[in-house]
């Protein structure tokens, strides 16, 4: 068994990802023979730069389209139109600085502007969700539009994927958009979808969920390393340890040779990129069985919620329509 392709994720600002790739980063890419997917927070001559570096010595590059924060950062089902507009500067851009791309990377998660209230008001942000359950024209209309831009990408030549959270695999298995209209995220066909199964933020079973998961996964999404955007007066977990990583690394390579970790800078700072050097991939290791029958419970729990709500409105109007039968048969049998 060969060892996996790794792919690690970089989310800085201009300058400081001028310093982060540094000829030693450089180089042990090239050694790793891994690509970089590179966050586009902007389209500045710095990052066009850096571009230019990676593409000099070969070391394949996605473009991880990004948004403004006043527009979600983010890509979802409310802010389509935006993202059809940054894809049309990126194209410009990308012209103009002569860069070239291995493909482009559309990150689906909830808007930045959310998450950050529901983590500062609870109890505030719940009930503005709920609405959302009846916006099954809305997600229609952001399917589409995300199927376009994919459409559009790949006519420009350039293979697509996603950054995905794992609840949407629970979501297919169920046949259920429930948490997707909650969140606001979509469901989009690409070449290649990466589950985010970062055990930093699952702590203490993240290796449980890493192993449900894992199984039905194209990309594995390993992290946190460090890094990362954290809005004003929230705190991120604490980042993976050396031995942490190690272990979701192999872990994740018993089902999956395509991995991909969040981040460089973390790995960077933490000196994981030159233990990588030599990382012995194929020790022995065991499967956390009993983690994992705990989130594989945990899971069908939480499908067979999604089935139901999804279908709650056939039931309830199924259960009025048998009880206005009944109502009826016994009025009949009442006059005879």
């Amino acid at each position: 068994m060969s060892n996996p392709k790794l792919s690690f994720a970089c989310e800085l600002e201009p300058e400081p990802l001028q310093a982060v790739l540094s000829e030693a980063v450089i180089a042990g890419l090239v050694s790793l023979q891994a690509s970089v997917c590179l966050g586009i927070l902007d389209l500045s001559a710095e990052r066009a730069a850096a571009v230019r570096r990676l593409n000099a010595v070969g070391v394949p590059v996605v473009a991880w389209l990004l948004l403004p924060k006043e527009q979600g950062y983010w890509f979802n089902a409310e802010n389509s139109g935006y993202a059809l507009d940054r894809y049309d500067a990126f194209r410009t851009w990308t012209a103009q600085e002569g860069l070239r791309w291995s493909g482009v990377g559309l990150d689906i998660e909830p808007d930045i502007r959310d998450l950050t209230n529901l983590m500062q008001s609870r109890g505030r942000m719940i009930p503005r969700l709920v609405p959302r359950l009846f916006h099954v024209r809305k997600m229609r209309q952001a399917r589409t539009a995300y199927r376009a831009l994919v459409a559009l990408i790949h006519a420009d030549g350039y293979p697509v994927e996603s950054y995905q959270f794992p609840l949407i695999a629970d979501e297919r298995h169920a046949g259920s958009t429930v948490l997707q209209r909650l969140a606001g995220v979509v469901d989009v066909k690409v070449d290649r979808e990466v589950w985010m199964l970062y055990t930093s933020f699952l702590r203490p079973y993240g290796a449980g969920m890493l192993a449900s998961y894992a199984p039905e996964a194209q990309v594995i999404g390993l992290g946190v390393t460090g890094s990362g955007v954290v809005e004003p007066g929230l705190s991120a977990p604490a980042p993976l340890s050396w031995d942490e990583f190690a272990r979701d690394l192999r872990l994740a390579w018993m089902w999956c040779e395509d991995l991909f970790i969040f981040s460089l800078e973390g790995c960077v700072q933490q000196g994981f990129l030159e233990r990588l050097q030599h990382f012995t991939w194929d020790l022995p290791m065991m499967v956390p069985e009993a983690g994992k029958t705990r989130a594989d419970a945990w899971r069908g729990t939480l499908q067979s919620g999604l089935w139901l709500v999804q279908r709650l409105p056939i039931i309830l109007a199924g259960i009025a329509a048998g009880m206005l039968a009944w109502k009826g048969a016994q009025r009949l049998r009442r006059n005879k």
